[in-house]
C-alpha cells in the first residue's frame, strides 16, 4: 500500500490547498497520472502520482490546506478487479457522481465560474466539453445567486495569487542569502558566430519551426553541466548531491507579476527543435496555471534570462537546495578587440551564481570558459 502526499512544490512551500480530485476513489491510476489540483502561494498546479494501483477514499476533502507531506489518498495495489478506467473521460464508469470531463475543461471551468452540475455534455458519452463550459457561462445565472445555491472551492484572486507569491519568493530569497555563501562571476561571450549560424538555420526552416537565440543558451548551458557536472545538483545533508539527469529551471515571467522558475526535462538530451517546443510549451502553460509537479520539483539548476528587459547583467540569487543559476542579459553589440583589431560585435554577458560550498571561484572559471566554447561551435549543439 503506497501513500499519496501533498508534494512540496519549492522550497519556499510548507502547506498547500487541495482544490479538486481529478480522479475518483476506486480508479486504476500509473506513474505519471495527473489525479489532482493544488493552490500554492504561486498558483494552481496539476499533481502526478509516482506509483501504479487503485486510488483509495480522499483522507483530505477538496478545500483543506494541509502542511506539506500530508497524506492526501492511499493508494492499494492493483489487482484483476480493479476498476477500468473510461476511454473517453479517463474517469471510472462504476463512479457516476464523477463527471465526464477532461482536466483541460475543468480548468476552464474553474476560471469561468461555471458549474460542472448544471452542464449536459455534448461529446462522446456524453463528456462535458470546453464548448458546453463557455455556452454555459455565457447563460448562467448571476454568480452571486450562485454562489449561494453551491458552495465549491475556487482558485484565489490574481492579486491573492501576485501578493502570496511576491511572500514565498521573498521566503526563499531570504533562506538562500542566509544559508548559501554565494560567489559570481561574469563573463562576456562573443554571440556572433552562433548568431549567424542561427539566421542562416532559420532560413531553412517555416516561422513556426525557428529558433531563438534563448534555445541556444538553454542547449550550451546544459552541454557544460554535462562537461562540468558539480554546477548540476543539490547541496543536502551537509554535502553536493550530484545529479546525472539535467532538468533546467527556466525563469518565467508571470502577466499577473512575479517569477516561477518549472523544469525543462532532460535538456542535453534534446534537439535544438525539441528544445524550442518544449521551451514554448513551458511558457504557455505556466502563463496560463497548467503546470505539473514534477517541473515544480525536478530542477536541477536555474538559467534566468532578463534580455528581453533590456539588463545587460545579472546577479541572480541561487533557489535552494540547488547550488547555481547562470544568468544571461541582452546580446547587444559591443567593441571587441581581437587579434590586435578593434571591431564590433553582438555579445552576451553571462553570469554564475555559484555555492561556494560546492564549488569554488576557480571551477566556476572552468564552466564558463566551457560554456563559451560550447557557443562558439552552435553546429554542434
Amino acid at each position: 500500500m503506497g501513500e499519496f502526499r501533498m508534494p512540496s512544490l519549492g522550497a519556499d512551500m510548507e502547506t498547500g490547498t487541495l482544490v479538486e480530485w481529478l480522479v475518483a476513489p476506486g480508479t486504476l491510476v500509473r506513474r505519471g497520472d495527473i489525479i489532482a489540483t493544488v493552490e500554492t502561494q504561486k498558483g494552481l498546479f496539476e499533481i502526478e502520482i509516482f506509483e501504479e494501483g487503485i486510488l483509495g477514499e480522499p483522507l483530505i476533502q477538496a478545500g483543506q490546506e494541509v502542511p506539506v507531506g500530508t497524506v492526501l489518498a492511499l493508494i492499494h495495489a492493483a489487482n484483476g478487479s480493479a476498476v477500468k478506467k473510461d476511454a473517453v473521460s479517463d474517469q471510472p464508469k462504476s463512479a457516476p457522481e464523477r463527471f465526464i470531463c477532461s482536466p483541460s475543461a475543468r480548468r476552464l471551468a474553474r476560471e469561468m465560474g461555471v458549474d460542472l452540475a448544471t452542464i449536459h455534455g455534448t461529446g462522446p458519452k456524453g463528456a462535458i466539453q470546453r464548448i458546453d463550459i463557455e455556452h454555459a457561462a455565457q447563460t448562467r445565472i448571476p454568480p452571486a445567486v450562485e454562489s449561494a445555491k453551491h458552495a465549491r472551492t475556487e482558485p484565489a484572486s490574481h492579486e491573492t495569487l501576485r501578493q502570496g507569491m511576491r511572500q514565498a519568493i521573498a521566503a526563499a530569497m531570504s533562506r538562500s542569502n542566509s544559508e548559501i555563501p554565494h560567489y559570481y562571476l561574469e563573463m562576456e561571450i562573443d554571440m556572433s558566430r552562433s548568431l549567424q549560424w542561427l539566421e542562416v538555420e532559420n532560413q531553412k526552416r517555416t516561422i513556426r519551426e525557428r529558433l531563438l537565440p534563448a534555445v541556444l543558451l538553454l542547449k550550451a548551458v546544459a552541454k557544460a553541466l554535462r562537461d562540468i557536472p558539480e554546477f548540476n545538483g543539490y547541496w543536502l545533508d551537509n554535502q553536493l548531491q550530484i545529479k546525472t539527469e539535467i532538468h533546467i529551471g527556466f525563469a518565467v515571467a508571470l502577466r499577473q507579476g512575479g517569477l516561477i522558475t518549472p523544469a525543462i526535462h532532460a535538456v542535453d538530451s534534446l534537439s535544438l527543435t525539441a528544445l524550442m517546443k518544449a521551451m514554448s510549451d513551458l511558457i504557455e502553460r505556466t502563463r496560463s496555471g497548467r503546470l505539473r509537479s514534477s517541473e515544480m520539483t525536478d530542477a536541477t539548476v536555474t538559467v534566468t534570462n532578463l534580455g528581453d528587459q533590456g539588463v545587460r547583467t545579472v546577479f541572480g540569487v541561487i533557489y535552494p537546495p540547488q547550488v547555481a543559476l547562470i544568468a544571461f542579459g541582452r546580446i547587444t553589440e559591443r567593441p571587441w578587440a581581437e587579434g590586435g583589431m578593434l571591431g564590433i560585435r553582438r555579445c552576451v554577458t553571462a553570469t554564475l551564481a555559484a555555492d561556494h560550498r560546492a564549488t569554488d571561484g576557480h571551477r566556476g572559471s572552468q564552466f564558463l570558459e566551457v560554456l563559451n566554447k560550447h557557443l562558439q561551435q552552435p553546429e554542434s549543439l
